[in-house]
């Protein structure tokens, strides 16, 4: 059995097992040196990524789709970022959110290292309240802010989400806790969300189980 010390933190574990979960890491391609070097900044000092696993199937999504607009609630130092930015190509925008303005800054020069930093709209703020503020429709909202609130994202998100539309969520199934008794506030209002996206009739909903859960759904 692998060391768990010895594994980047931001391959979460608990969804698959460990087996099949080496499996899907060691059949990727090496990363370029930004990204890679993001992967080591994040487990390094704990920072919530998606990880090249869910990476590439963001960029699948948005290149299949053809999305050209993307807005993402909860970038930290922008890693899924480069990943939308880089699938919109020449002419597309991706919209980050955080709420750390350093964190903002340190996403910026990977933006600038990238070459993506001109398709990319850096917002400093709460991504509820950024949202909230949006007038125009998104062709894919990303949805990776703090767990409580992600009951709330589903009200403000699909006005702004085109018909035919992707809207995206990180952690879905949350490191497997979901079904354990006595679950904590983070868990519940997981619970919360995957319940109003699955029932909702304006969105068509899978789950996917990679990494802690993505959840993806059209919005009909």
């Amino acid at each position: 059995m692998n060391d768990p010390s010895a594994m980047p933190s931001w391959r979460m574990g608990g969804i698959t097992v460990p087996e099949v979960e080496d499996y899907l890491y060691a059949m990727l391609p090496a990363r370029d040196e930004v990204l890679a070097e993001m992967e080591v900044e994040a487990s390094k000092n704990g920072i919530p990524i998606v990880g090249p696993v869910v990476g590439r199937v963001l960029y699948q999504l948005a290149t299949i789709s053809g999305a050209k607009k993307i807005f993402e609630m909860g970038s930290a130092i922008g890693y899924s970022t480069i990943w939308w930015a880089r699938a919109v190509g020449e002419g597309g925008r991706v919209v980050y959110t955080d709420g750390d303005r350093a964190r903002a800054d340190q996403a910026r020069r990977y933006f600038e290292r990238a070459g993506v930093s001109q398709r990319i709209t850096v917002r400093v703020g709460e991504a509820l309240e950024l949202l909230s503020e949006e007038k125009g429709l998104y062709d894919i909202i990303f949805n990776d802010i703090d767990k409580t609130d992600y009951p709330r994202v589903v009200r403000l998100a699909l006005p702004r989400l085109r018909s035919g539309g992707l809207f995206i969520a990180d952690n879905v199934l949350w490191k497997g806790k979901l079904r354990q008794p006595n679950p904590d506030a983070e868990s519940k209002a997981i619970g919360e969300f995957n319940k109003l996206i699955c029932e909702s009739k304006e969105l068509f909903t899978t789950i996917l189980p990679l990494r802690d859960g993505v959840a993806v759904c059209v919005k009909k």
